[in-house]
């Protein structure tokens, strides 16, 4: 299985994609000095297969090449987050979103 996620910039969110289907996105509110992630969807017949992770890891990498800090309000990214602390320096000043 082949995940392939794109920027939908028009509809303000990463689409992950399995053979052309839509298995997932993750939604967000980008401005000139701080990206937001409010919610993150994967598709019941995705789920457990990487979908998550891998919209997880393009949208963060997206804000660091971006030089912009995260408020990750979807409770999926902030404990993808934590789970993989190379991101934790992406998190916006306030840090509640990524705490325990």
């Amino acid at each position: 299985m082949t995940i392939e996620v794109t920027d939908a910039a028009d509809r303000h969110r990463f689409e992950a994609t399995v053979d052309g289907e839509i298995a997932g996105f993750a939604e967000y509110i980008r401005s000139a000095n701080l990206v937001v992630y409010p919610h993150t969807v994967v598709e019941p017949a995705f789920e457990g297969r990487g979908v998550g992770g891998a919209l997880a890891r393009a949208a963060l990498e997206d804000a660091k090449g971006r030089g912009l800090p995260v408020l990750a309000i979807c409770p999926f990214i902030a404990a993808w987050m934590r789970k993989h602390p190379e991101f934790l320096d992406l998190a916006y000043q306030n840090r509640s979103s990524v705490s325990d």
